[in-house]
């Protein structure tokens, strides 16, 4: 090896020291007009973070986590109705379905992308779901229950094959809420609509969230929903402010979720710089696969199809013996990390539900074998290098065996 020096998984120290002066001018400016519930950071925020994500709207809430809840409830999903998603996914998804009153069920991922399989889900409703005649809702056959929405995931920065995704759900009159919040400035190529379109754009709503290690962070939490409907819209920002249209009316009963404006001025700074950090990225990910491609069988690189602009949240590869890699690369200095080591379904929150291991055998081989390797906006050749060589010295000895 040519370099000793440790490589972290995600370095949040180095460009918030290059934005410094102008976050705490942000900062300093909030003290200065005790401008921290709403106001001009907050609406200048959603209306350029719309813009980014080619939406009409945006609205601003406390954590992605809220993003999809409301989302989800401002969409139409009713209590008791079921919401359809994948399981490799972070545990928020169907925390979020189950906080808006309706009940997660999964459909299996695709094992190239790792996003849910358009194939899959046609599936699902083909073969367990009959049409009430009497509501004109599909139902679950099984459990009795209208399967109304379902949430594509944007995992690892990747968007998920969302013109077939969306054709099945017109068909069967579900509404298409976008996990994309993992996938701030990710694109996909619509062969229907001929063009490409931003996350965030193509469902009936979308979440993002703003954790500070997300390609868009917050230096705190923070959320948000993007959607062309002004309807929900404007039915998120009643959820998000204790269900008030104005002050002391409320017409519903909702949450605390708003986005403080001092977090919000932060991440208009910040947004400045995402399409440069999200090259940056993907120059990242290009230089991973002249590295590592060689590496042979015991080694699977991430896919990216001819309709994805992938913009590489995290780099995930394949291995069939992760925790010796892995074991191997923190030995090195080498920060790593796994997402997702469980697939949902076979979490103890969900141990009343009856699933069991192989339900959806993709989601559980993967969730077996992936390990995210560093991946940050200004990640240095020869810190890759220095990851490549250890991954090199692994697949050597693998290959022996």
């Amino acid at each position: 090896m040519t370099n000793t020096g440790n490589v972290p998984f995600v370095d949040l120290q180095t460009p918030h020291r290059e934005l410094e002066a102008e976050l705490v001018a942000a900062f300093k400016e909030a003290l200065r007009t005790a401008g921290f519930i709403g106001g001009p950071s907050v609406d200048g925020f959603e209306r350029e973070f719309a813009d980014f994500c080619d939406a009409k709207y945006s609205v601003g809430v406390s954590s992605g986590t809220d993003a999809l809840r409301f989302a989800l409830t401002a969409a139409g999903v009713k209590q008791g109705d079921i919401v359809v998603t994948v399981p490799l996914t972070f545990f928020a998804t169907t925390e979020a379905i189950s906080q808006a009153g309706a009940r997660p069920d999964f459909v299996d991922i695709d094992a190239a992308t790792y996003t849910m399989s358009p194939e899959k889900l046609r599936e699902y409703m083909e073969t367990q779901c009959v049409l009430d005649s009497a509501t004109g809702r599909y139902v679950n056959r099984a459990l009795g229950k209208p399967v109304t929405a379902v949430i594509p995931v944007h995992l690892y920065g990747q968007t998920a094959d969302m013109d077939p995704i969306l054709e099945i759900a017109a068909r069967y009159k579900l509404i298409v809420i976008e996990d994309a919040c993992q996938a701030h400035g990710a694109e996909y190529f619509s062969k229907k609509e001929n063009r490409w379109c931003k996350a965030g754009s193509m469902g009936r709503a979308a979440a993002f969230s703003f954790y500070p290690g997300k390609n868009l962070g917050a230096l705190g939490e923070a959320g948000a929903v993007t959607t062309n409907d002004e309807v929900v819209a404007q039915k998120v920002r009643v959820l998000r402010d204790h269900g008030q249209s104005k002050k002391y009316h409320h017409e519903v009963e909702g949450y605390n979720g708003r986005l403080d404006a001092i977090q919000a001025e932060f991440l208009r700074i910040k947004l400045r710089h995402l399409a440069k950090w999200n090259q940056q990225r993907r120059e990242s990910a290009r230089v991973y696969g002249d590295l590592l491609r060689s590496m042979g069988d015991s080694i699977t690189l991430p896919t990216q199809p001819s309709w994805s602009k992938c913009v590489y949240h995290l780099y995930v590869i394949r291995t069939h013996d992760r925790e010796g890699l892995q074991k191997r690369l923190t030995g090195a200095g080498i920060g790593t990390g796994i997402h997702y080591p469980i697939p949902l379904h076979l979490l103890g929150a969900y141990g009343s539900f009856g699933w069991k291991r192989g339900d959806f055998p993709l989601s559980e081989a993967a969730a077996d074998q992936i390990l995210s390797l560093p991946m940050f906006a200004g990640l240095q050749v020869a810190q890759q290098q220095r990851v490549a060589d250890v991954v090199a010295e692994f697949a050597s000895v693998q290959s022996t065996k």
